[in-house]
């Protein structure tokens, strides 16, 4: 499962998700590509890489702003000869735990908008790119709560938007040699933290007892009983990615064990 001689970009680099898949495209051979708001966070990961022999830039780039983004994605041709992996996980400011009869207009449709609308710019501007070089993979990344889930706001329905959204682009571009598709993810444990909880739902009290809380109850709802960890999602993707998944596109792969695909 090699990602030798491949240039990737990962939008919204910095956060936990992003350092764990950059740090497993670098080891199995790709050039990342980091981009995000906040350059900090971008070059601490890019430093880390390169520390194990891994090849990373940084670039401020804002997965909202399609000229950037349009920008960026040309500098990466230009600079390393193709972009032939493309993962969007900029958040998308989701409010859960609040009925949808409570909610606000502002916090329904703010995810929604956000979501659709950075997935739309990254997946177009690589899109072109790969279409042109006649290969690549676009990689997205939700919750699956489409397939019904209480008190998750607009959750479910910005994950039904990009899982329509993905398949629907498979079936444009694949005829050129490009490929799209993404996971279901949702509750890795590593990533939880207090803080990021009571910013999806402030009504959480941030103590452990509420975390263990949490993970319990996932852990619980799952299929296999059992919580997906990071490295098994990067690994996920990794494989995605590569070219032993060259048959696989248009769908999205069930790491939550939560809903069934």
């Amino acid at each position: 499962m090699s990602l030798e001689n491949k240039n990737a970009v990962i939008y919204g680099a910095g956060g936990s998700i992003g350092g764990g898949v950059a740090r497993e495209f670098a080891a199995r051979g790709a050039r990342v590509f980091l981009t995000g708001r906040h350059e900090p966070a971008l070059t601490k990961l890019a430093d880390e890489i390169k520390e194990t022999g891994g090849l990373a830039e940084v670039a401020v780039v804002d997965g909202l702003d399609e000229t950037a983004v349009d920008e960026h994605a040309a500098s990466v041709v230009a600079e390393a000869g193709s972009l032939d992996i493309s993962l969007n996980l900029v958040p998308r400011g989701d409010i859960q735990g609040i009925p949808l009869v409570e909610m606000t207009v502002e916090d329904y449709v703010r995810p929604i908008t956000t979501g659709v609308t950075t997935n739309f710019i990254t997946a177009r501007a690589a899109a072109r790119h790969m279409i042109t070089q006649g290969s690549g993979v676009i990689l997205a990344l939700d919750s699956g709560s489409a397939q019904g889930s209480p008190m998750m706001g607009a959750t479910g329905s910005i994950d039904a938007a990009l899982d329509t959204y993905i398949r629907n682009l498979a079936v444009e571009i694949g005829p050129h040699g490009v490929r799209a598709l993404g996971i279901w993810v949702a509750g890795i444990p590593e990533t939880f933290t207090p803080e990021k909880l009571s910013a999806v739902n402030n009504q959480l009290p941030a103590s452990p007892e509420m975390m263990e809380n949490i993970l319990d109850g996932l852990t619980e709802a799952r299929m296999t009983k059992r919580s997906p960890r990071l490295a098994e999602v990067a690994a996920t993707l990794a494989f995605l990615a590569s070219d032993d998944a060259m048959g696989i596109t248009g769908t999205f792969v069930n790491v939550t064990s939560m809903y069934p695909s």
